[in-house]
Parts: structure tokens; C-alpha cells; sequence
């Protein structure tokens, strides 16, 4: 059978990966089958050759991966539903915050093969990253999930314990960086530019400094040293916005974040 990938939830995130999984050029739109309640919003992607469907168990009998992308509170209802349709010749990838393995398993059993994985919507242009979790059980199926991801962005392989911890500060830290950006812009519009003059001149410039740590493998602080000199504009700048808690905001966030992402799974009502 060719190989086939369902979506089961084919919201934000499941359409960013099957975007940028098309554009990679390894795969073709035919080849994924992507699921929701309200099949009219796929009706640009049926359109554009994708299978749509209403039906869960539908998707999963013609995929060979099952890709789970539906909320946390959500997911228990969605696996009851497909545990008589899988088998351990499927792949199931849950891309959910806060739900194991082990409680994925007691709703479909022990012998499916699971790896959990978390990108960002930074997917669809092939910039995600994606942190799947080690899984000792199904430690063969880690290579196929990576090679899969790479094709959208960086992998990396970590401890599941720290897959809640990876939801904060990478599937949720994309609107952390996004606001930072949308705060640089307004203050470049309050300090002579127009708005979107502002915005193009902050997000390329956000998007030269990470591009700086990554080529170079250097820490922030080594570049920061570059651009600040004695008594310089950019220290003054610097440290206005530490008096002011910049940083300490910053981890906050992520923190709180990483808390909340812990009981999702666990709010059910």
C-alpha cells in the first residue's frame, strides 16, 4: 500500500505540517487524509488533491501513520473511537501536550506503535521544532519520526518527561517571539516609522539574530557584546529593559506556560 498519512484533526497545526511536508517535495497531496468535525473548512485542501473526511476510522483504515492532532481534553473520545481500527501495523504520532504514552496505551493497548511529537506551526514553511520523545518500547520507530520531521524544520530527541516543558518553550514559544517582535515594531512605529515599516524592519531583524546563534553555535551574550560599546545606545536599551523585568517576564511566561500545558490532559470539562 502506498504510503498514506492521516490527520486526525486537521485544525492549525495539522494543516501547517501537511503544507510544509508538500512543499519539501517528498510528498504529494493524495497522500494524506486529513479529518474534522466540519469537513466545509477543508474544502481548499480537498480541492487541492488531499483526502477529506468526516470519518476518523475511515482515515485510519487507508493510512499507514496516524497522526493525532486534536487537544488534549479531546483525545481519549478520538482514541475510544479508533482503537478497533488500529493495528500494530500503524504508526500513531500524537502531537498533543501533556498526554503519555502510557495513557495513550490504556485506551488502545500496548502493542501499537506510538511516538509522541511536538512541533510549531513554524511547520508550514519547513522551520518547526519538533521535539520527539525517547520511547524505549518503540525505540525503532524514533529514526522514521525524525526523517519524517526533519523534512519541516530541526528534530531533537529528548526524555518524555520533558515533552510538557518542550510544548512551552517551543510549540508556545513561537507566540512568545511573536509577540516580542510585535512589541519591537511598536516601538519603531512610536519612534518615527510607520507600522508596517516597523514590523518588516523588527521581524527581519529578529530573524537575523537567530539566524546569528544558529551559524555561529555562539550564546546570546556573545553577540550582544558585539553590538554594545561603553556608555552606547544599545546598553542603554539593554538595560532599560531589564529594569523594567524583560527577562524575568520572559521566563515567567514559559514557566507558567509549561504548568498549564501539564494539566490539559487532565481537564476534561
Amino acid at each position: 500500500m502506498e504510503k498514506k498519512i492521516a490527520i486526525i484533526g486537521a485544525g492549525n497545526l495539522g494543516t501547517s505540517l501537511v503544507k510544509g511536508l508538500v512543499d519539501s517535495g517528498s510528498y504529494q497531496p493524495n497522500q494524506f487524509i486529513l479529518t474534522r468535525r466540519s469537513t466545509a473548512k477543508l474544502a481548499t485542501y480537498q480541492e487541492q488533491g488531499y483526502e477529506v473526511t468526516a470519518s476518523n476510522t475511515e482515515a485510519v483504515a487507508n493510512a499507514n501513520i496516524v497522526i493525532i492532532a486534536v487537544l488534549p481534553q479531546k483525545i481519549d473520545v478520538v482514541l475510544e473511537e479508533l482503537k478497533e481500527s488500529l493495528t500494530t501495523n500503524h504508526l500513531v504520532i500524537p502531537l498533543v501536550s501533556g498526554v503519555k504514552v502510557i495513557d495513550i496505551q490504556k485506551i488502545i493497548g500496548n502493542d501499537i506503535p506510538i511516538i509522541r511529537a511536538m512541533p510549531n506551526t513554524a511547520i508550514a514553511i519547513r522551520e518547526s521544532m519538533t521535539c520527539i520523545a525517547n520511547n524505549e518500547q518503540f525505540a525503532t520507530y524514533i529514526p522514521q519520526v525524525k526523517e519524517l520531521f526533519e523534512l519541516v524544520g530541526e528534530t531533537i530527541v529528548i526524555n518524555e518527561e520533558q515533552m510538557t516543558s518542550a510544548t512551552a518553550l517551543c510549540a508556545c514559544g513561537i507566540a512568545f517571539f511573536l509577540r516580542a517582535i510585535r512589541a519591537a515594531s511598536q516601538g519603531g512605529n512610536e519612534i518615527d516609522f510607520h507600522a508596517n515599516e516597523a514590523l518588516k524592519m523588527a521581524a527581519q531583524t529578529a530573524k537575523g539574530a537567530a539566524s546569528l546563534l544558529i551559524a555561529n553555535n555562539s550564546h546570546p551574550e556573545d553577540e550582544i557584546d558585539k553590538v554594545t560599546s561603553p556608555k552606547g545606545c544599545t546598553i542603554a536599551g539593554l538595560n532599560e529593559m531589564e529594569h523594567n523585568g524583560f527577562s524575568s517576564s520572559f521566563i515567567k511566561g514559559i514557566t507558567v506556560s509549561a504548568k498549564q500545558a501539564s494539566g490539559l490532559y487532565l481537564d476534561k470539562d
